[in-house]
């Protein structure tokens, strides 16, 4: 797959977030596309969030009170895609929401539905093909 949009809220901004914003950069890194996609209202406040992107942690960050769309919206999901270059059926997309992974399911995006970090990294490096990282210490 090459691209992984993920929700902040809920998925990315949890203090054991850790795991999977080190497989986020790591994906990355490979090549994958990455976006967060937020039902976040913009404005001001927002700024943090948009920070985000550019390569940060992620390639772009989608605001629905920027864009004007909002998950569980079937338009919000095609226009992230579009915006990396990517079509939905390349797309694997997180969120805490059944809703709204159903919803990007129902645009032909692979859905994760995230209840845990563990449970997500796992899931994505299936996806992915990425292999488990070795053990601190592990090879030497």
């Amino acid at each position: 797959m090459p691209a992984l949009l993920l929700d902040f809220g809920g998925v990315l901004d949890g203090p054991d977030s850790v795991p999977l914003t080190d497989l986020v950069a790591e994906l990355r890194a490979r090549g994958v596309r990455t976006a967060v996609v937020s039902n976040d209202p913009g404005g001001a406040r927002a700024e943090p969030l948009r920070r985000l992107g550019g390569g940060r942690l992620v390639d772009e960050v989608v605001l629905s009170g920027d864009v004007g769309m909002a998950k569980p919206d079937p338009r919000v999901y095609r226009y992230s895609a579009r915006l990396l270059g990517v079509e939905p059926r390349e797309c694997v997309f997180v969120d805490d929401l059944r809703v709204n992974v159903r919803a990007a399911v129902a645009v032909g995006m692979v859905g994760v539905h995230h209840v845990g970090v563990d449970a997500t990294v796992e899931e994505l490096r299936i996806l992915f093909g990425s292999p488990e990282p070795a053990p601190p210490g592990h090879g030497r």
